[in-house]
């Protein structure tokens, strides 16, 4: 096993756990973190823990098959520069298709704003799915060639015993300092230009749009009630709101939420309250992933859950996983989901062209 995440490149694997009961699923993590404290544990949870925390259920069919929890303690760590990639390895030839028809995607965006007219919500998130059948796939080349496109905040390599995950995620669900808790939710994107004026006016107009603050401020008030679970009394805290970061590939606007946290709160006890994100949900949060199950023809996996690190004292790194390809090794499927927030204001063309936005970078990384 191999893994980089953020800037640390792990390799081993002393010790790994995935659930063994569903009923007994967070008290199995809760017990596998506290018997190794004092060492690394990578932790990677999929979107459908969901359906443990709410009464919810997941009816798409699974391709990837990747475990719903999987956590590993490495052997060793060091800090990652680059892959050493051996360039007679062959070229890859990948043609991704898409699990919806563009058709398809805007008759049911346009469904999702029905219920948006009919109050079933506010906001939601609506993904779909690209494929590939990909013989030989050069993980490490894809990851280098990602990370040169995007230089990733919380990007992850994962070389794992079934498959591969390459991500190149700009965004953080959790992150734990002391008694101190993180979220920083995006909601809001736009293309880069490498003519300045053109990059300036987009970055600009990102700042300005009424739509995206709306979005974007909607999930700030999803979080702090989910930190507020958690929280001390009165601590939940809006440190920064819908503030326009730029990316080597990308405009992203972003809110920061903190908080102090209760006295002997566990790790799943945090994943409960917060997990999934708002960023990949909706607003109000359990209604929408009810209904985006009928709507989406694929079902997320990995995608939408979380990657990253618990350190040896405790405090933790995770990220959202999007911008991220996953490879089934045993069927030779390469597969990314992209995404976007659905609102009243939502142009369904629009909608589709940021997914395609978004998809740029991936397209870009499994090129030869």
């Amino acid at each position: 096993m191999e893994f980089v995440i953020g800037d640390d490149h792990y390799l081993g694997c002393l010790e790994q756990w995935t659930p063994s009961n569903n009923h007994t699923l967070f008290e199995e993590l809760d017990h596998f973190i506290s018997k190794n404290a004092g060492k690394h544990i990578l932790v990677f949870i999929s979107y459908d823990i969901k359906n443990h925390i709410e009464n919810l259920e997941t009816r798409c069919n699974d391709t990837l098959n990747f475990p719903e929890i999987l956590c590993v303690v490495p052997e060793k760590k060091n800090k990652f520069s680059a892959f050493n990639i051996q360039e007679n390895n062959g070229k890859q030839s990948i043609e991704f298709h898409a699990q919806i028809s563009k058709e398809n995607y805007l008759k049911k965006v346009k469904a999702i704003k029905g219920h948006i007219q009919k109050g079933d919500f506010y906001e939601a998130n609506f993904c779909y799915e690209w494929q590939a059948i990909v013989n030989q796939f050069n993980a490490k080349k894809t990851f280098q060639k990602l990370t040169e496109l995007t230089n990733a905040p919380y990007r992850v390599y994962a070389d794992l015993a079934n498959h591969n995950i390459i991500s190149a995620s700009p965004e953080l669900f959790l992150k734990k300092r002391g008694n101190s808790l993180f979220s920083s939710p995006i909601k809001g994107t736009r293309a880069r230009s490498i003519i300045p004026d053109v990059d300036h006016k987009m970055k600009t107009e990102l700042m300005e749009s009424e739509k995206e603050r709306a979005e974007n401020i909607m999930i700030v008030d999803l979080v702090r009630n989910d930190l507020s679970k958690v929280a001390k009394k009165n601590s939940v805290q809006v440190d920064e709101l819908c503030k326009v970061y730029t990316f080597k590939n990308i405009h992203q606007m972003i809110s920061t939420i903190s908080c102090e946290l209760k006295e002997n709160i566990s790790f799943s006890e945090l994943i409960k309250a917060t997990f999934p994100m708002g960023s990949m949900t909706g607003a109000p949060k359990i209604k929408v992933m009810e209904i985006m199950d009928q709507y989406e023809p694929s079902r997320r996996g990995i995608y939408s859950g979380t990657i990253g690190v618990i350190q040896p004292n405790g405090d933790f790194d995770l990220n959202v996983v999007i911008r991220t390809l996953v490879y089934n090794k045993l069927k030779q499927l390469l597969s990314f989901h992209v995404g976007g927030a659905i609102t009243m204001k939502s142009s369904p063309e629009d909608e589709y062209q940021e997914t395609l936005v978004k998809a740029a970078s991936l397209f870009k990384a499994c090129e030869s």
